[in-house]
């Protein structure tokens, strides 16, 4: 059989596409399209049978009363386009979650944005605040789509490490990476893939900088609720002088367990959230009908609701740290998301993308090395890590757990 991909890919011509590609390390060494780590990963588990443990998706349903209330939605006809902007039912709940948690007054009618999923927000958000004269500044290892958004913008990206092993940001190191041409800074809290929380010293730090340099500061805050052993979620838009030059994002996928509904959302002035919905509205118009008076229900439910998802994801989290550790894979319980971090050095493998190749062969169970979340100039700095996901039904990790805890008589 003909393979046809690279002929396919060298006949379209050079933009955005070659961008995105290049900056996610998706050309190879002749310019044509290879597959990435997840894609591998993925197939290796299902060639091998293996535990997944490398996607970031749930495997159970969240609250029952979201999911009925998504039933009665449908069934009552809610299945048509919904208001650019977001249904009126959302917009209020998402500004009444705002202020409820953390304190944040914001107006449903001009400051809220119903997206289709974080990943659209950010989308949205960078396409209409950022043009290719700008610098976007990131936290590395990161979320792969920041660096292929950054390339449709045409912007030029730059990486600001988290030092391992407690994976912290240097303020001093961020601060000389913001330049009079930053027009972004993007973080992630809590952070994908470390598991790290910023405190709200660190977020002052990072306004501080941003006012200095007359940048704004998009902040990604989906596992907002998922924050573990008593610590508590500061979101970046409370930190006094932050609200007027920050968009805030999240969305419902993570704390309820509807990852595929893709609803999300935008916060911030009314100019900013203007401009990013004049964009959204090229993309997907609109988002899920039926699902968004179902969101709006969720986020109005009790604090016990929220508290019961986060303990459970905790339980979680423990299982599968206690099987790391008891394979040498060195790992401290995550301070937070779906996601524990792991040093593969202690069991004699230096280079976890190695491992990651081989653990569905021995012990039948899959992960991706963190270095396929960072830049090329940072990779090097976490190449001893793997990212295991913990989102699964308890008797799935307690089967990996055991697994992994065999890997190190082998």
């Amino acid at each position: 059989m003909v393979d046809h991909t690279a002929h396919f890919a060298d006949s379209l011509p050079a933009g955005p596409w070659r961008r995105v590609a290049a900056g996610t390390g998706l050309l190879d060494a002749d310019g044509g399209l290879a597959a990435t780590v997840f894609t591998e990963m993925t197939q290796l588990a299902l060639q091998t049978g293996s535990i997944n443990l490398g996607q970031g998706f749930p495997d159970a349903d969240g609250p029952i009363e979201v999911l009925e209330a998504a039933r009665q939605a449908i069934a009552a006809g809610v299945n048509q386009y919904p208001p650019g902007p977001g249904a009126t039912e959302l917009r209020e709940a998402i500004a009444e979650h705002q202020h409820r948690f953390y304190g944040v007054n914001v107006d449903a009618g001009g400051e809220v944005l119903v997206t289709t999923g974080a990943t659209e927000a950010i989308a949205a958000t960078l396409l209409a605040l950022v043009t290719p004269d700008d610098e976007v500044v990131t936290l590395d290892p990161s979320y792969d789509a920041y660096s292929a958004i950054i390339a449709l913008t045409g912007a030029r990206h730059v990486r600001v490490p988290l030092t391992p092993p407690l994976f912290t940001l240097d303020l001093d190191r961020l601060a000389a990476a913001v330049t009079p041409r930053t027009r972004i800074i993007l973080i992630n809290n809590p952070h994908n893939p470390t598991g790290t929380v910023l405190d709200r010293d660190t977020l002052a730090g990072i306004v501080r900088i941003a006012e200095a340099n007359d940048a704004l500061v998009v902040t990604d805050e989906v596992y907002e609720h998922l924050v573990f052993d008593g610590a508590v979620h500061t979101t970046l838009a409370s930190i006094p002088g932050a609200f007027e030059r920050s968009v805030t994002i999240s969305s419902a996928g993570k704390t309820f367990s509807t990852t595929g509904w893709k609803i999300g959302w935008a916060i911030g002035p009314k100019a900013l959230i203007s401009a990013v919905q004049t964009v959204k509205q090229f993309l997907t118009f609109t988002t899920g009908a039926p699902f968004q008076p179902a969101i709006a229900t969720g986020l109005r439910l009790p604090d016990a609701v929220f508290n019961g998802v986060r303990d459970q994801l905790q339980q979680s989290r423990d299982i599968l740290v206690e099987g790391l550790n008891a394979a040498d894979l060195t790992t401290r319980p995550a301070p937070a998301t779906y996601f524990a971090v792991a040093d593969t050095s202690a069991l004699g493998w230096p280079d976890a993308t190695a491992l990651a190749r081989e653990l569905p062969a021995k012990v039948g169970v899959v992960a991706i090395p963190l270095s396929a979340f960072a830049g090329s100039e940072h990779a090097e700095l976490y190449r001893p890590y793997l990212r295991f996901a913990f989102c699964k039904q308890q008797p799935v990790l307690r089967d990996a757990a055991t697994r992994l805890a065999s890997l190190r008589d082998r």
